[in-house]
């Protein structure tokens, strides 16, 4: 017979209990979440590395022109640094991230004697994380990314958005830092909510719980919101 349930499992049953109504209340705000069109590990990892410190306005035509000027990863690996941060200036930061592309795609070379990622698919989302945050420049969020949009793994991305609106709704407390933060949640967000939790924080995070004027009069979760209630009791929210 089993014995009593711990503190332990009954919070973490509240946690994804408070996920649950998150995500529902967003679902109603902003609509469902479809799988965006999957393609090769190896893109969606040098995707996620342009797409450090800047828009997705920024990163995605970079993605498209080193594309445009290298029709495949293998030429991009033997071309000189200087040609491939020329490539991917839109997406900032190119003399960082240019040495960080080709020293990833040359040590996939070295390992695998090719240009694919696609091995990973078949390695557990553990394995795959851990051999991915092994490279320069790749940390939990964007090997997270790969792992969620290139392998359909249940791996939890945590960006500045999903960062921001968990700690105001109080999924996590107001000092957790970005490695925390991806435990924590990891650990409250069941499988089959984590591209949900992910898209709709990131939603919320940019059309209404924004990092400088959150706009909570307009929020789905205004009512589960510390920060919120702390804002409102203080008369400190944007007109409306």
């Amino acid at each position: 017979m089993n014995g009593p349930a711990s503190a332990v499992d009954l919070s973490r049953k509240a946690e994804r209990a408070a996920v649950a109504v998150v995500c529902r209340r967003l679902r109603r705000a902003y609509g469902p979440v479809e799988w965006p069109q999957q393609g090769p590990v190896l893109d969606e990892l040098i995707a996620a590395v342009l797409s450090q410190n800047t828009s997705d306005a920024n990163s995605g035509p970079a993605f498209e022109e080193l594309r445009r000027q290298f029709p495949d990863w293998d030429q991009v690996r033997r071309a000189p640094v200087a040609r491939i941060a020329a490539a991917i200036r839109q997406a900032g930061l190119a003399n960082r991230k240019a040495p960080r592309i080709k020293e990833i795609l040359q040590r996939i070379y070295g390992e695998r004697g090719g240009s694919s990622l696609e091995f990973l698919h078949e390695r557990t989302a553990g394995e795959a994380l851990e051999y991915l945050t092994t490279f320069p420049g790749v940390g939990p969020k964007t090997a997270a990314c790969v792992l969620l949009f290139a392998c359909r793994k249940p791996v939890l991305p945590v960006d500045t958005h999903v960062h921001r609106v968990a700690q105001r709704i109080g999924l996590i407390g107001p000092r957790t830092d970005a490695n925390q933060a991806h435990r924590e949640l990891s650990g409250m967000v069941v499988a089959d909510r984590v591209l949900e939790f992910h898209i709709q924080l990131i939603r919320h995070g940019r059309a209404v719980c924004t990092a400088r004027r959150p706009q909570c009069r307009d929020c789905a979760l205004l009512d589960l919101c510390r920060e919120g209630r702390r804002r409102l009791s203080a008369g400190d929210l944007e007109p409306g």
